[in-house]
């Protein structure tokens, strides 16, 4: 999907993945053709399973290293509901503007379905707060969706992704 954070993205580090196609061959790929897009690659629309990933990084000392996920962790712990069970950031950041704001905007903060809510803390991110279901956790997505939609005819696209 090309995950992404704080400025950097899996793409920026990615050299190339093997892997395995529906025909039973395995491959390799080169990053560059992998249709990388903000939280969107090609494996999002074909069948190929990643086996392996190679990383391309820059050298950085390691106190450097440390030093920034210390920083990194510290905007986690300070932002993110990391209290409570998750999938991440639940919706992808509509052009112009940040979902959690919207939904903020919407009034939504500790709003949702049975056991599933809109954080309190970081409006982005639905948490399982009471032993939520997954009907608690899209219905949670579809209210949210649904008001945001009314409120400011945005269109707000789930960045989780929904299986079965």
């Amino acid at each position: 999907m090309n995950a992404g954070a704080y400025g950097g993205e899996i793409k920026d580090v990615l050299s190339h993945v093997q892997v395995l196609q529906p025909n039973g061959s395995k491959t390799t790929l080169h990053a560059e053709n992998l249709g990388f897009s903000y939280r969107t690659s090609l494996f999002q629309s074909n069948s190929n399973i990643i086996l392996r990933a190679a990383f391309q990084t820059t050298f950085a000392s390691p106190a450097s290293i440390y030093n920034k996920m210390n920083s990194f962790n510290a905007l986690r712990r300070e932002k993110q509901p990391l209290e409570y069970p998750s999938a991440g950031s639940t919706f992808k950041r509509p052009p112009g503007h940040y979902a959690g704001q919207l939904i903020e905007q919407c009034g939504l903060k500790g709003r949702g379905v049975g056991g599933a809510k809109v954080s309190e803390k970081h409006a982005g991110f639905i948490i399982n707060y009471n032993r939520a279901t997954a009907q608690d956790i899209l219905d949670t997505i579809d209210m949210v969706s649904q008001a945001v939609l009314k409120t400011f005819d945005i269109q707000l696209e789930p960045e989780v992704q929904i299986l079965g």
